[in-house]
């Protein structure tokens, strides 16, 4: 060792030499020039033999196997291309499809007692379930700047508009059986504009919150590599959480208001009463928004994306099933009971809810 100087670290008699991937660590009980090789930090690499310190990677990078390398890290998002983000592609469609039909029926047969019976006009608007659906796949495929923003946001006012429909139907019906007089100014008032009125109402309330969110703290792509070795998350940042929890607390009260005067509404004595039907697609929808809280606080990345879009297509798929089906069923199988003297109610009041 006798070419040993100051700027050099000494040759080794005692230890093998370390090979990229490790770094040398002086022994303290042996001599100065002895040493042990220790692997570099998950993080890191030594891309050199006998390399003191390792080196840290990039935030977008990890080491190889060997920790001799920094190599790219996966770029993780819910695709098209993956088996999760295809498989809810599929549903989304095959949820349209079904929707379409139900509304083909219901255009076919607009002008039969069991469509007129339960607000024509709110029947069709609750039928836009399909533009729900359609909001499903802004979820899934890369975040960018034009659609982050975009999807919470047409999910909410869509979903909102949705349930807004379901109160106004329920409350109709409420307010068309105490409309028993011919004359009286409630029954006037009632059948040309309170169900729209209503619905425009509610929608407005979660088009100011929308408007807020957008215009403060907006949704914007992000990434995390932190979730998980090797990978980057590839995500949707919501700006502002207490937003993205306002505007699904509206929606949720709405729904859970809705629940209530339905079941208040069940009892009502009419063939073609609807409310028992409402209530138990409430109750779906609000057991799954419930659900979906805990769920999409414990889950990260994709899955959390995958759960949000799992809710709403359970949630449509809830109203759709609850409301819809047992009307085609009658229509389609029971075509008998789709006549005016299978209505129970007296015929003054059979017309409020048109």
């Amino acid at each position: 060792m006798g070419d040993y100087n100051g700027a050099k670290t000494p040759r080794s008699v005692c230890s093998e030499s370390c090979l990229p991937g490790y770094r040398k660590v002086p022994q303290e009980v042996q001599q100065r020039c002895c040493y042990d090789c220790v692997p570099c930090a998950e993080d890191e690499i030594s891309n050199q033999a006998d390399m003191e310190y390792c080196l840290k990677c990039p935030e977008d990078y990890w080491p190889n196997e060997r920790r001799d390398l920094c190599i790219p890290k996966i770029i993780e998002f819910l695709s098209y291309g993956d088996t999760l983000g295809s498989s809810l592609a599929v549903i989304v469609v095959l949820f349209c499809l079904v929707t379409m039909a139900v509304f083909g029926v219901f255009i076919k047969y607009r002008r039969t007692v069991i469509i007129k019976a339960n607000n024509q006009t709110l029947s069709f608007i609750l039928l836009s379930l399909i533009l729900s659906y359609l909001c499903s796949l802004m979820f899934i495929g890369r975040p960018t700047r034009i659609f982050c923003p975009l999807r919470q946001v047409t999910f909410g006012n869509f979903f909102n508009v949705v349930v807004s429909s379901v109160l106004a139907k329920t409350v109709t019906v409420i307010l068309a059986f105490r409309a028993t007089k011919p004359n009286i100014a409630l029954r006037r008032w009632l059948g040309k504009y309170f169900s729209t009125s209503f619905l425009i109402i509610c929608s407005v309330g979660q088009l100011i919150i929308c408007i807020f969110w957008l215009s403060f703290c907006p949704p914007f792509p992000d990434y995390d590599p932190q979730v998980e070795v090797g990978k980057i998350i590839l995500q949707c940042n919501e700006g502002s959480v207490t937003a993205f929890y306002i505007v699904i607390g509206y929606m949720g009260c709405l729904a859970v208001f809705s629940f209530i005067v339905a079941f208040l509404a069940a009892k009502l004595p009419d063939t073609f009463n609807e409310a028992q039907y409402i209530t138990f697609s409430m109750l779906v929808f609000c057991s799954v928004w419930i659900a979906f809280i805990p769920a999409y606080l414990s889950t990260k990345g994709k899955y959390m994306v995958a759960v949000e879009v799992f809710a709403i297509l359970s949630s449509s798929a809830g109203l759709l099933g609850c409301i819809f089906f047992p009307k085609c069923y009658i229509i389609l199988m029971r075509p008998e009971l789709n006549v005016k003297s299978a209505l129970v109610v007296e015929r003054k009041t059979k017309h409020d809810c048109v």
